[in-house]
């Protein structure tokens, strides 16, 4: 789909607040609201818009931990590293996985309320997993920068 300065203007506002609607996004972006929800539709359509979610405070939730963990497999194949993404999607914990360059293999970040709950987690459902080598983990001591929205090219402005 090729975005036009209006569908990236529309992203923006949308990226900014989801729950927008249709008539407030219509106004930001200076269309009539029914071109602006033909365009929405487009977007969802093609895909460059994926879901709309809301944004839970973690540590209102109680999950005032966030720990990155690095995990090095035994084996690199194929089926080894396909195995590790199931079995890993299976833990809520789990917030973000990534397949890695360098050191790791994975990278993954858990959201937790406490030491009690990390030792657990890697205790009880990290290590179960077969063909893990090593764990290592770091904790985050502030969260300096969060974010959801992606860059626009900066014709969005």
């Amino acid at each position: 789909m090729n975005l036009d300065s209006t569908d990236l203007r529309i992203l923006d506002e949308l990226q900014r607040d989801g729950a927008l609607s249709n008539v407030e996004l219509a106004r930001r972006v200076h269309l009539s609201p029914s071109p602006c929800l033909a365009r929405v539709k487009a977007l969802e359509a093609s895909g460059v818009i994926e879901r709309y979610v809301a944004i839970a405070s973690a540590n209102k939730l109680g999950l005032g931990l966030n720990v990155f963990i690095s995990i090095s497999l035994k084996s690199q194949s194929k089926e080894d590293l396909a195995d590790f993404e199931r079995r890993i999607a299976e833990h809520d914990e789990v917030m973000e996985c990534y397949l890695m360059t360098g050191d790791s293999d994975y990278l993954i970040r858990v959201a937790l309320p406490d030491i009690g709950a990390l030792e657990r987690f890697i205790l009880e459902q990290l290590s179960p997993i077969s063909g893990i080598d090593k764990i290592r983990s770091s904790f985050a001591l502030k969260q300096v920068r969060y974010k959801t929205a992606l860059p626009l090219p900066a014709s969005a402005a």
